[in-house]
């Protein structure tokens, strides 16, 4: 752009000055839209009530009962897996280190990761595992329980796929993806954690939540 002489005589009130750099910033910038919230919705009274994480209680890899208080107020991403995969599991897992690493220095974001083969993972298997990948249970939580729980709430409330299938090389079937979640225990992002683009993505999806305070 070419400034005439009398642009810069204009430009050199700082008033005017002022008010073109405000316009120039104010029109460089542009508003991201909030990330989505997926699920059934309903309304209550003059409030939209959306789809939540069913409360959950599991023990991780310490012998640590882990429920919906742990990650109050937190930002977390879920999974499923089992230790003994030899398919997605291993890819999704060097994936999820790299979420683990990128979000060290953000305390409010922490990880999920249940077993859907909780006859095998045992508690101690599940630590060793974690051991393993070099993580700290406090950020990273590798969870049993029961078989019907694991996978009720895999299909009912993070809409993932967990189950048994004898026909499958190692005996179950899941879904690869990684769940982002909210403060308020709702899905804001569903991402192929078998693939880096995707994960990349999710990861930059982590750090848009917390701009809004993970809400």
């Amino acid at each position: 752009m070419k400034f005439t002489k009398e642009m810069r005589s204009q430009f050199s009130h700082p008033f005017n000055l002022l008010a073109v750099c405000i316009l120039f910033v104010g029109a460089c910038v542009t508003k991201e839209k909030p990330l989505p919230i997926f699920g059934e919705r309903e309304l209550v009274g003059t409030d939209t009530v959306y789809h939540r994480i069913a409360p959950f209680q599991f023990v991780d890899q310490d012998s640590a009962l882990v429920s919906n208080t742990t990650f109050q107020d937190k930002i977390y991403v879920a999974d499923f897996f089992f230790t003994s995969c030899r398919t997605i599991c291993p890819i999704m897992k060097t994936q999820m280190v790299r979420v683990y690493e990128a979000t060290k220095e953000m305390p409010d974001v922490l990880l999920l990761s249940h077993t859907i083969d909780p006859e095998y993972d045992t508690v101690a298997l599940l630590h060793d595992f974690a051991e393993r990948l070099g993580v700290e249970s406090k950020r990273w939580h590798f969870v049993t329980g029961s078989k019907d729980s694991i996978y009720k709430i895999a299909q009912t409330s993070y809409f993932a796929t967990a189950m048994e299938d004898k026909s499958e090389p190692d005996g179950f079937i899941h879904s690869g993806a990684f769940l982002l979640i909210d403060k308020k225990g709702r899905i804001r992002g569903k991402y192929d954690g078998t693939k880096e683009e995707e994960v990349n993505r999710l990861i930059v999806d982590i750090k848009r939540l917390r701009s809004t305070n993970g809400i």
